[in-house]
């Protein structure tokens, strides 16, 4: 018996909307995906990706403020005070004393000589300037005229003199404002102009650097040794401008050693050429993939990048609302273990023992959404486990940190700098730039005077002599 022809025709019908609406479906599916993607754009901020609070946008949220806690403004009871250091008597140009002449209960004649049972004194100590001005020695070369021939003969003026027309402390106070302070060359030739009541050119400032640059450099080596043979540095790396061209500032630091290197990319090779071929000790980094060589026993991730990624997931909803949460619940719980741990309430053992159910918690949901719809969770929630070992090297090893948080303190003066400077103009700046970084950083961890320490640089560096250890002492 043969078919209907009207329901052959309505059978394609069926199957040809059938087809659209499964391609509708798709289409769909698609879209969705898409605004989902695009909304979460527009909601990046600082607090879920690597923005920082000052290039958020209008609309991104603002930070809850803290509830009132009823207690008057001010230092609280029990609260350690940090009061202004006094300084030594070596350091004190004159003391003022005043004593008391009648007992103020009594009345009764007090003398002015201290008995055993009478306390230190009160001090208060006030600080000022005295009129500042650059001490100027003038070298004159005297010129005679001789008696037989007419002919004049100047005293001459040592060529070791002739070449510097400031001083090491002078040199070094310009390369300081220059640098640490972040100053124009205009404005560092009229501060100097201003404190000290020395002209001084643009021209001579950029020839200061120039000096500094190749006295530093043994520094510069001193404090790259240190740094690739430490046990324990984090690493880090920011955009830096070279005559228009973007390029990268690498840094790597350990608790008392920073060093700076500008290199033409943010490759592998880039960051080897820091820390040499052969990496050594452990490394605390973001993700970024050039430090995906590194051993993942040997390497820790930063906690504070991953808790800006699980609030991503969570700020972008569906499948990722559920790595979203548990996420920032392990980081959460990282983080208070890890202040019991830093403030003596708990001991390494019992740091690593606490950790153990987060690390299989956190695992667990990483593996429940590896392989789920969304394949961009998919892919972060692989991504991640590929690299687990590397999130907790933290408990097991001495001196690690959770987070990368003092890389990038070290790193923020160079920033800092590129976005009031916008970086170097030459090669020559280029090694001036990272040369002082990384003098002036490695002081300041070791709290040294950068001033002092570059004043010395400039005498060895004039005298021919070797610089001073960049290293602290006994190192």
């Amino acid at each position: 018996m043969s078919e209907c022809p009207r329901c052959v025709q309505l059978a394609r019908l069926v199957a040809e909307l059938q087809s659209q609406a499964l391609e509708f479906q798709a289409e769909v599916k698609r879209l969705h995906s898409r605004i989902r993607d695009l909304e979460a754009k527009l909601n990046t901020h600082s607090g879920n990706s690597s923005l920082p609070p000052s290039a958020n946008p209008p609309g991104a949220p603002k930070f809850p403020p803290k509830p009132p806690t009823g207690r008057k403004p001010g230092g609280q009871p029990g609260h350690k005070g940090h009061s202004r250091e006094r300084l030594p008597v070596g350091r004190v140009d004159q003391v003022i004393e005043y004593f008391p002449d009648d007992c103020e209960k009594c009345h009764a004649r007090l003398s002015r000589e201290r008995g055993g049972n009478d306390p230190e004194p009160v001090w208060h100590q006030v600080a000022e300037l005295p009129p500042v001005a650059a001490i100027v020695t003038e070298h004159q070369g005297h010129g005679r005229r001789c008696a037989d021939c007419g002919h004049v003969t100047f005293g001459r003026i040592p060529a070791a003199i002739r070449v510097h027309a400031f001083g090491p402390r002078l040199a070094a106070a310009v390369v300081f404002l220059s640098s640490r302070c972040h100053g124009s060359k205009r404005v560092v030739a009229e501060t100097v102009q201003t404190l000290f009541g020395v002209p001084i050119a643009l021209g001579s400032i950029s020839n200061l650097e120039a000096e500094a640059a190749a006295a530093l450099a043994p520094a510069h080596i001193e404090a790259e040794k240190a740094v690739r043979e430490a046990p324990v540095k984090n690493a880090d790396e920011t955009g830096w401008s070279v005559a228009g061209k973007l390029c990268w500032l690498w840094m790597a630091a350990t608790n008392l050693v920073a060093c700076f290197k500008i290199t033409a990319g943010r490759g592998k090779a880039d960051f080897l050429k820091l820390l040499g071929e052969d990496v050594a000790g452990v490394v605390g980094s973001d993700r970024w993939h050039a430090y995906n060589d590194l051993k993942l026993l040997n390497r820790q991730l930063c906690r504070a990048h991953l808790k800006r990624d699980f609030q991503k997931w969570l700020d972008r909803g569906g499948e990722g609302v559920s790595v979203g949460e548990a996420g920032l619940a392990a980081v959460k719980r990282i983080f208070e273990l890890w202040r019991d741990f830093r403030q003596g309430l708990i001991d390494r053992p019992a740091l690593v023992a606490a950790m153990k159910p987060v690390q299989e918690e956190l695992r667990r949901t990483l593996e429940a959404q590896r392989h789920c719809a969304d394949k961009k969770v998919a892919l972060f929630c692989r991504k991640i486990l590929a690299v687990d070992q590397a999130l907790w090297t933290f408990t097991r090893i001495e001196g690690v940190e959770p987070t990368n948080n003092h890389a990038e303190r070290t790193l923020r003066l160079a920033v800092i700098w590129r976005k009031i400077s916008f970086g170097s103009h030459s090669d020559g700046g280029c090694r001036f730039a990272e040369r002082i970084l990384t003098v002036v950083q490695t002081l300041r961890l070791q709290k040294r005077n950068v001033i002092n320490y570059l004043e010395q640089a400039f005498e060895a560096s004039r005298d021919d002599r070797t610089i001073p250890t960049l290293l602290p002492i006994g190192a």
